[in-house]
């Protein structure tokens, strides 16, 4: 008997699916790449908004605290409970050392204690934050005043009433400080040393001047 060996030519064979390049792991479409994009872009500006509004309400919380030091000073000092209200606008320039209303009010509280040399450094302050402001340079006088310097003090009043011609304060304190550096020219002139060279807040022209 012969054998015949059978041919597998006829038998049908499976074609493989061809692969399309939008099944591939490491592919993404345009469309998907900018929905990934907007979404990104949304998450960010909600973080960015929540940041904001958090830092707005810091600050208005902060204002808040300070106004209330604030007030808790000034009827401190109107007692004449001066460091009970230098306690309380320190407080509140710790949390906004930029107000310059605070500086000055502290400039005259220290000058009431006799604490001429920071009266001094913090009137300063208050005329480095607003330098249009003519109650500042007024009060930055009398500290230099206090402090020995009536030159210095003169031009301070300079600028007080550069910024406000009619201020009688400014002009009643300059004439203070010219009285007094007159004075010390007299000293100078009759080979008399200088003992006082201080002069306190409230003292009159004619106290200055002696007899």
């Amino acid at each position: 008997m012969k054998l015949v060996w059978k041919s597998k030519t006829d038998s049908k064979k499976k074609k493989s699916k061809p692969l399309k390049i939008s099944d591939l792991p490491f592919e993404t479409s345009n469309e998907d790449e900018e929905e990934e994009e907007e979404r990104n872009l949304k998450h960010s500006d909600k973080k960015a908004k929540k940041s904001l509004n958090s830092e707005t309400e810091e600050t208005d919380d902060r204002k808040s605290i300070v106004m209330s030091l604030q007030s808790e000073g000034n009827r401190f000092a109107e007692a004449g409970k001066y460091r009970e209200a230098l306690s309380k606008w320190e407080s509140a320039l710790n949390l906004m050392p930029e107000n310059e209303i605070l500086h000055e009010q502290k400039a005259q509280i220290l000058l009431e204690l006799g604490d001429s040399w920071n009266a001094l450094k913090s009137a300063s302050r208050a005329t480095d934050l607003k330098p249009s402001w003519p109650e500042a340079w007024i009060t930055l006088g009398r500290a230099q005043l206090n402090f020995g310097e009536p030159d210095s003090a003169i031009k301070s009043f300079d600028k007080a009433l550069a910024l406000n011609a009619d201020c009688e304060e400014a002009k009643a304190d300059r004439q203070t400080a010219m009285h007094l550096v007159q004075e010390r020219k007299n000293l100078h002139s009759s080979g008399l040393s200088e003992t006082k060279n201080r002069f306190n807040v409230g003292n009159k022209v004619e106290n200055s001047q002696g007899t």
